[in-house]
């Protein structure tokens, strides 16, 4: 934090001072320092870092006040090299307008979005930027043949970054009940078929429907029927392929009666596996680093995913609904500390059981899955049902390795985001935009 500080009171001085650096080197500068202040987890829904990422790389080979690269022009071309330079950075700035106006709806309560908002308005007008022109052309991707690894995700990875990557978890299980990648926990009141992920090279899609309504309160209660999942086309790793999972039919191959697909190298990029023929089908995807664990418990399908976040990040603006991603909409998602209670004379459960105390004795937490199990047995009036939470637990503890984190609390994971912890610093450097566009 004071080394970020200190960047800041350097720049700044370097602003206001005799040897004053360029607006577009401040404004790279204070770019990052919103990324580093922002919490991680924030890009995943809100991904206006990619947008800055975006612009700091169009202006990175764009060069100071005094010529392009940082190397002085001849005097005679100083004029025609700072129209250039201003003509890059207004493409630029242009691409990074758009860029924010496509997140717009994931990031309308985020503060560093809106920053940025009114930093690129302040620059196009100061700099004197038509609106419409030319933008910078996207960079292309590496061609050529793929090397051993590259079908391999964390070997890739591992060679790539020097690190391994970081995985994260999304369970969808009950009537419905999402952990989404961010570890929040939401119930949702969803029938139909809806996107659980949607990226660059996967597409999960699950249906939910109503149960047989056996008593009026048992008429509200859903469950997933039907899970699909698509592996999209990746160059020679794989070609798109088909799963498709319904309630008492989980078959352990894909669509087209295959258990695996993809070869390369002597290694295969999917497979499907399982423990319990009908009723479990596990999917490894080696090229995207991700598993997909399909169940059915009682009358429901549950779906568990572990996967790099980088490849849960990998999608476009338009691709705005996603369960694992964002959960399901504000205004389908139940409370889950008040599930409805039935008359007692409707209930089917038997008198001496309670949903309560039937939960605690088949799960070791007061957590979200508890709070589910609750949920799901008091509105279906099913005792099979509490099954759902179980397994989903039992998959949480495989692809969390950070155990301590499996156990959620309810309250705690539906309690909205607080502001991120460094906002000293991001006014701060909110501060220094606003030099730098009078500058």
């Amino acid at each position: 934090m004071m080394m970020m500080m200190m960047m800041m009171m350097e720049a700044q001085s370097a602003i206001t001072g005799n040897t004053a650096l360029p607006w577009k080197h401040c404004f790279q500068l204070t770019l990052l320092l919103v990324q580093l202040s922002l919490p991680e987890q924030g890009a995943a829904s809100c991904r206006i870092l990619r947008c800055n990422s975006d612009f700091v790389a169009a202006t990175l080979d764009l060069g100071g006040g005094s010529g392009v690269g940082g190397v002085r022009p001849p005097d005679g071309a100083t004029a025609v090299s700072r129209a250039v330079v201003n003509a890059g950075y207004c493409g630029a700035l242009r691409s990074y307008a758009t860029c924010t106006k496509r997140m717009a709806r994931a990031c309308r309560g985020d503060l560093a979005y809106h920053s940025a908002v009114q930093g690129i308005e302040d620059l196009l007008i100061q700099h004197r930027c038509p609106r419409a022109g030319p933008t910078p052309q996207p960079r292309p991707l590496p061609q050529g043949t793929l090397s051993a690894d590259d079908c391999l995700y964390e070997r890739s990875f591992l060679s790539r970054e020097g690190r391994v990557p970081e995985y994260v978890h999304c369970g969808v299980f009950g009537d419905p009940h999402v952990r989404t990648f961010n570890d929040d926990f939401q119930t949702c009141d969803v029938q139909g078929a809806w996107p659980l992920i949607d990226n660059e090279y996967l597409f999960v899609q699950a249906t939910s429907s109503p149960m047989k309504a056996e008593t009026p309160i048992m008429g509200r209660s859903t469950a997933l029927t039907k899970i699909t999942v698509i592996f999209k086309n990746m160059r020679e790793c794989v070609e798109q392929q088909l799963y498709q999972a319904e309630l008492d039919n989980v078959p352990a191959a894909f669509a087209d009666g295959s258990v695996s697909s993809g070869e390369w190298r002597g290694h295969r990029s999917l497979t499907v596996s399982t423990q319990s023929p009908g009723r479990h089908a596990e999917i490894r995807a080696s090229h995207i680093g991700t598993l997909l664990v399909v169940r059915q418990s009682g009358r429901s399908l549950g779906l568990s995913v572990l996967s790099p976040r980088g490849v849960t990040q990998a999608f476009g603006p338009e691709q705005d609904l996603q369960l694992c991603v964002w959960g399901c909409p504000a205004s389908q998602r139940l409370n889950t500390l008040r599930p409805p209670q039935p008359p007692p004379p409707q209930s089917s459960l038997p008198a001496s059981i309670s949903a309560h105390a039937h939960c605690a004795a088949l799960l070791p937490a007061r957590d979200v899955y508890y709070q589910a199990c609750v949920f799901d047995l008091i509105t279906s009036g099913d005792l099979n049902s509490s099954t759902a939470a179980v397994t989903a637990l039992h998959d949480a503890r495989h692809m969390i390795s950070e155990q301590e984190t499996v156990h959620l609390s309810l309250v705690a994971a539906a309690r909205h985001r607080r502001p991120p912890p460094h906002l000293t610093l991001l006014l701060l450097t909110l501060g220094m935009l606003g030099i730098v566009s009078r500058a």
